[in-house]
């Protein structure tokens, strides 16, 4: 399914968004700067582009898998949350998870990755009693480890 978004370059010399593979769920985010993540630190990375997102998709910014594996490299609050109504430049909070090694960041590198999903707009209807399921109240752990 193709969606048409409205995008503005902020950064004009790094290129457009896009899928590294045809069938990808996300495309690629790149940094408009150069730095260094230390053990542990964090920092606002910023995208150089700005998006419309249409009433009723969100975009989710996600880490990329090779960064995370290879060394240590997520996100801060993922996924970040790009709502629909956002016409800011797209940022990227990067942490560096390795405890030892600090994580450089080249301009033009993929640091992320945007996924635009479809989002319902929730309409809250508050009763007093909830219906009943199989899992009921059971939460965190209560599925247990093993099959």
């Amino acid at each position: 399914m193709e969606l048409n978004i409205g995008i503005k370059r902020i950064d004009t010399d790094l290129p457009l968004p896009a899928n590294a593979y045809a069938g990808d769920a996300a495309v690629d985010l790149h940094s408009t700067t150069d730095l260094v993540l230390a053990p542990f630190e964090r920092a606002m990375v910023p995208c150089g582009i700005a998006i419309e997102l249409p009433l009723g998709y969100a975009g989710l910014v996600v880490p990329r898998s090779g960064l995370a594996a290879k060394h240590g490299i997520s996100i801060v609050n993922a996924p970040g949350l790009i709502d629909s109504n956002y016409r800011g430049e797209l940022k990227v909070i990067l942490v560096n998870l390795d405890a030892h090694e600090p994580f450089e960041i080249k301009r033009g590198d993929r640091i992320a990755q945007l996924m635009v999903v479809a989002v319902a707009q929730p309409r809250f209807e508050e009763k007093d009693e909830l219906s009943d399921t199989e899992r009921g109240e059971g939460g965190f752990g209560s599925s247990g480890v093993s099959a």
